[in-house]
């Protein structure tokens, strides 16, 4: 989809203008403080670019579902968190997103300026995508960016709304690399292209893997979803995690692709999450147990594939291989991350997708700079590779 994005504006026209950049800060915040920060250090760029060339750069995000104002979802400490980063210029907070206080805030601002607005989603007119807030939120601005791929599935007033009311719309350098990056894999995917898919629904992935499945070579499965893959094939499951009401989809899924389709063959396995006494187990899982983990013999299968691309082909992860919070059953999620580190530095193309994967990724030990891109949208992501509606990324067209 080919999107206008900052480079393609003249950078005078920038100078002493507002631009208003929808963000997506939905970030940790405990005790004041924030804790994984990647998805504002990904907006750096965005920002930087901006400032540099004299705009009055007015940021907006959501943090949380909080129910009205409420200060536990402030963003005052995401604030003082990007002032950190960003070093040589102070991050102005704004205590609300729209109304006269804003108004003369950004009336103050020199070109520039970073100024934070608090907590869209204090206003339920947010997610309504009311015309009179979008109004409110598009009458402080001469230009609109988003660079927050990962709300751009939601036809919001911020992702969507006020960017109808505003002339000039732009994608952000990070939604530039997400569409780019993304495209690529959904329609013409590097060769081999080998599809690792965890984490616990099979209903989100259902419209992605229907997309993907013909395209790739290999498609590999853990976490819960691969339980409900098991059961269609008639193997014994214990009491693990079954998505029963997509289990018709599963069975027609392999009865297609069955042969490019890879499943555990061994398990570990614990009558539930708190019991300390696991066990590996090959086949079928007794009828007291639940698998948690991918076992040994699983793991060497899986790493081997994913590692051993010469060089060469697209790998796509999401979802982790188990319980990977709980350190017994993190051994699978550990070595798929240090597989994907391995194959990115062999040469191939490596994307990671969803927040539980990064944070999975990050707990094995891999960094963001040992994969060739990490996707800072979970739901977005897989909305976009089903070739669904992305109201926030076709609105930047005209549509």
């Amino acid at each position: 989809m080919a999107i206008r994005t900052l480079t393609d504006l003249d950078d005078k026209k920038f100078d002493g203008k507002r631009v208003f950049v929808r963000v997506d800060f939905n970030v940790s915040v405990s005790n004041g403080a924030v804790g994984e920060d990647y998805r504002i250090r990904m907006t750096i760029p965005t920002i930087e670019h901006l400032t540099k060339r004299g705009a009055k750069v007015i940021l907006g995000s959501h943090l949380g579902r909080p129910d009205g104002p409420d200060q536990d979802y402030t963003l005052a400490p995401v604030a003082k968190r990007l002032s950190e980063i960003v070093g040589r210029i102070k991050v102005r907070f704004a205590h609300d997103c729209v109304g006269p206080a804003v108004e003369n805030e950004i009336s103050q601002m020199e070109g520039g300026d970073i100024l934070l607005l608090e907590n869209l989603r204090f206003y339920k007119e947010e997610e309504a995508n009311d015309p009179e807030f979008c109004k409110k939120l598009a009458g402080n601005a001469d230009v609109y960016v988003n660079d927050a791929f990962s709300t751009s599935h939601r036809k919001h007033a911020s992702t969507y709304g006020m960017a109808r009311l505003t002339d000039t719309r732009l994608a952000g350098f990070n939604m530039r690399k997400e569409v780019e990056y993304l495209s690529m894999m959904r329609d013409n995917p590097v060769k081999p292209f080998k599809v690792v898919v965890g984490g616990v629904k099979i209903k989100d992935k259902i419209g992605a893997l229907e997309h993907l499945l013909p395209k790739a070579d290999k498609v590999i499965i853990g976490g819960a979803a691969a339980y409900t893959f098991l059961k269609a094939k008639g193997v014994k499951t214990g009491k693990s995690l079954i998505d029963n009401e997509h289990l018709s989809w599963v069975s027609k899924a392999l009865a297609s692709y069955g042969d490019k389709i890879m499943l555990p063959t061994d398990h570990v396995a614990a009558i539930s999450p708190a019991d300390t006494s696991i066990t590996m187990v090959k086949g079928d899982i007794a009828d007291g147990m639940a698998g948690f983990d991918i076992g040994n013999e699983t793991i060497e299968r899986y790493s081997a594939e994913v590692a051993g691309t010469n060089g060469h082909g697209l790998i796509f992860w999401n979802g982790p291989m188990g319980m990977f919070e709980v350190r017994a059953f993190s051994n699978g999620t550990t070595n798929i991350a240090k597989s994907m580190a391995l194959a990115y530095w062999r040469g191939a193309k490596t994307l990671v997708g969803g927040g539980d994967t990064l944070e999975a990724m990050k707990k094995s030990g891999v960094a963001e700079n040992e994969v060739s891109h990490v996707s800072t949208g979970g739901g977005a992501t897989l909305r976009y590779l089903a070739g669904d509606e992305m109201p926030g990324v076709s609105i930047l067209n005209g549509q």
